[in-house]
């Protein structure tokens, strides 16, 4: 993975297509949450599994966006810096700093933690 792949797949988050969304993911994917039970937030393992977690996103924050993305990439692993913007559920408007910490294998996200700042 690159730095253009990780934008590319902020782009895709924008655009709100799972479909290209997924296409970075690897089969065998895991994604952490910024927040859940567990040290390192709610997992969720594998492809279709993840999908509907990342589908869960959309449906409920339909205009969800990522911008002033910044990534680097060092070896197998990378990270995504961003300004998550959303509306939830019940009208309230939200934005958060935040970034995604990546492992890679074989050109693909193979695990995706997320942490985002919370405002009180």
């Amino acid at each position: 993975m690159k730095i253009d792949d990780l934008q590319a797949y902020v782009d895709a988050w924008n655009k709100h297509d799972i479909d290209e969304i997924m296409s970075f993911m690897s089969t065998d994917c895991i994604y952490e949450t910024g927040g859940g039970t567990e040290v390192h937030g709610t997992r969720y393992s594998g492809h279709e599994t993840v999908k509907s977690r990342f589908m869960s996103v959309l449906e409920t924050m339909p205009d969800v966006r990522f911008d002033n993305a910044k990534h680097f990439v060092k070896g197998n692993r990378g990270c995504s810096e961003w300004v998550f913007s959303a509306t939830k559920p019940d009208g309230t408007k939200i934005a958060l700093e935040g970034c995604d910490l990546f492992t890679f294998h074989k050109g693909k996200i193979k695990v995706k933690s997320t942490f985002m700042k919370h405002r009180h």
